[in-house]
């Protein structure tokens, strides 16, 4: 018994011809009507999926969007919001890791057409406030809770996107779960509580004696001095 692969959503043809048009003709040269003509379907159809020429370029944002939310709102009160934010933040490289060749395409596209850089960009700014707002409900109680699940969560995307583009600019080579990894690493120690916390004897105390005449840079000349950084 033979048997055929699974037929094309009507989306992923859509997707599929929008992009074998862009990389042919330009974006800029490419029509809805081009798209719709190479999918063999009707302008209803494409605008049914997509509401804009713009959308196809980013089909799988708002599932990715919709995962993080739903990722977030299952946790529990014991976790620790800032691991939490790392591993929703992994749901998104791992989206893109499902299609290498696609998000490589979309990334030099990006780069070649400013109007869908500007739309990228407000893409990671609600990954951003989606984990903002989950963190200022974990941090409520803190006096910096706001400063601090903004920062945090600024963090956690710029550490994510930094992962993501280095493995784009090699053309989709390597693991790029593990290159996020490393790169959540980092904010992790930099943002756990065991790293805020102060550790006694760790700061130097530099006491100059001077007259009140003395001038200020000469001041700071004996403490640098004092420390070693002159």
């Amino acid at each position: 018994m033979s048997t055929h692969p699974a037929k094309p959503s009507m989306r992923d043809s859509l997707v599929a011809a929008a992009f074998q048009l862009f990389l042919e003709r330009g974006y800029e040269q490419t029509t809805v009507d081009d798209i719709v003509k190479t999918a063999g379907v009707g302008r209803r159809s494409f605008f049914r999926y997509f509401p804009s020429k713009e959308d196809v370029v980013f089909p799988d944002h708002e599932q990715s969007l919709a995962d993080m939310t739903e990722f977030l709102a299952a946790s529990e009160d014991t976790d620790d919001p800032l691991v939490r934010v790392c591993e929703a933040t992994r749901l998104v490289m791992r989206m893109y890791a499902e299609n290498p060749t696609f998000s490589v395409q979309r990334y030099r596209l990006t780069r070649e057409v400013t109007g869908l850089r500007t739309y990228e960009l407000s893409v990671v700014w609600r990954y951003e406030k989606t984990l903002g707002d989950y963190l200022r409900t974990r941090f409520a109680d803190r006096r910096d809770g706001t400063l601090r699940a903004n920062v945090v969560a600024a963090a956690v995307v710029a550490a994510h996107n930094h992962a993501l583009r280095h493995w784009l600019r090699s053309g989709g080579e390597g693991d790029p779960l593990a290159e996020v990894d490393r790169a959540l690493e980092f904010v992790r120690e930099t943002w756990s509580p065991e790293a805020a916390a102060p550790v006694e004897g760790d700061d130097d105390v530099v006491v100059v004696i001077t007259k009140r005449s003395t001038p200020m840079w000469r001041v700071v000349r004996e403490v640098e001095s004092s420390l070693g950084e002159s």
